[in-house]
């Protein structure tokens, strides 16, 4: 195949980009733009303040996408998701109002305040790529990324995601909060900023949205040794077989896993995929999918079984190229 060096030199510009607006958080960077290349969703979950927005803004702008915003709360419809049909008395006919998913990367801020019916609204989207109003069904524009966000603190009237939709989100991931350096960083970046402005109107595109979908194309045809996929193979038979695991994870979590390693080879400069990138995946891509016989272990509990199977699962040392 090749890596097409061009597209390579936008990724990274990409990375840059995002890179000068969120401090310090380069590998969370990384995984976001994986994610984005194997086409899947993601799930922040973080105290409010660590830049959720800022990053999914800046994303958006680099890539010259369209960016739309969606405040979950408890009275959110579906319709203010999806759109609606309107009566146009100028025109003397319905006509369609898009909803904010009609864009390519949609931040769906506070997923869990919605209700269920209003979330499900988005998860038709998030799989088939397409969305249905009044049984008319229009696909929507490429790429389409979702990166939802969650606040794990107040959990007050919230409607917790169920598993089989978090299993729609290729990655869980967390910024966490940033060190005294990063602090300090972050400070001085922003001290010459007017108040209310966002840095993340700076960032300027470096690719279109067609780009990403030619990147999205090349990514899924990155080699896989057998070698490789009999690992992640024994990594997702581990989750069935462990004892503290009620649900392991399902064919649909394979599969993501195998589409993320892809997209984490291509955006390092390779036709291939190496272990590492499965060692680098498993715990984001994984972690959340899994189901627990204890409630108490929560987020931690689940990525340090997925780390204790990658442990205690070995692989056989080959050349990974084809």
């Amino acid at each position: 195949m090749g890596v097409n060096m061009q597209n390579f030199e936008k990724v990274e510009s990409i990375r840059k980009n995002i890179s000068s607006v969120i401090v310090g958080k380069d590998e969370i960077i990384g995984l976001i733009l994986t994610s984005v290349l194997a086409g899947g969703h993601i799930l922040l979950e973080d105290v409010p303040g660590t830049g959720k927005t800022v990053l999914a803004k800046s994303l958006a702008g680099s890539i010259d996408g369209e960016f739309s915003r969606v405040q979950f709360t408890p009275d959110l419809l579906p319709s203010d998701v999806t759109g609606i049909n309107f009566y146009n008395q100028k025109a003397g006919e319905f006509t369609l109002r898009k909803g904010p998913v009609f864009g390519n990367i949609i931040l769906a801020d506070e997923i869990n305040r919605a209700t269920p019916r209003t979330q499900a609204s988005l998860l038709e989207c998030m799989e088939e790529h397409q969305v249905t109003i009044d049984g008319v069904t229009y696909r929507l524009t490429e790429p389409f990324v979702v990166i939802a966000t969650q606040n794990p603190v107040e959990t007050a009237g919230t409607f917790p995601l169920p598993e089989a939709q978090l299993d729609r989100f290729l990655m869980k991931l967390s910024m966490g909060l940033p060190d005294k350096e990063e602090e300090i960083k972050i400070m001085e970046r922003f001290m010459g900023d007017v108040p209310g402005g966002s840095s993340a109107k700076q960032v300027s595109a470096v690719c279109t949205a067609e780009d990403i979908v030619d990147m999205q194309r090349e990514a899924a045809k990155v080699y896989v040794h057998k070698a490789v996929l009999e690992y992640i193979a024994s990594i997702v038979q581990a989750t069935r077989k462990n004892s503290e695991i009620k649900l392991g994870i399902s064919p649909r979590g394979t599969l993501a896993l195998l589409r993320a390693v892809k997209a984490h080879a291509y955006i390092n400069g390779r036709e291939y995929a190496v272990p590492e990138d499965v060692k680098a995946l498993a715990v984001p891509v994984l972690a959340h999918r899994l189901v627990l016989m204890s409630s108490f272990a929560g987020d931690e509990g689940k990525k340090k079984l997925i780390n204790d199977i990658l442990s205690s699962t070995e692989i056989a040392t080959e050349d990974w190229s084809r």
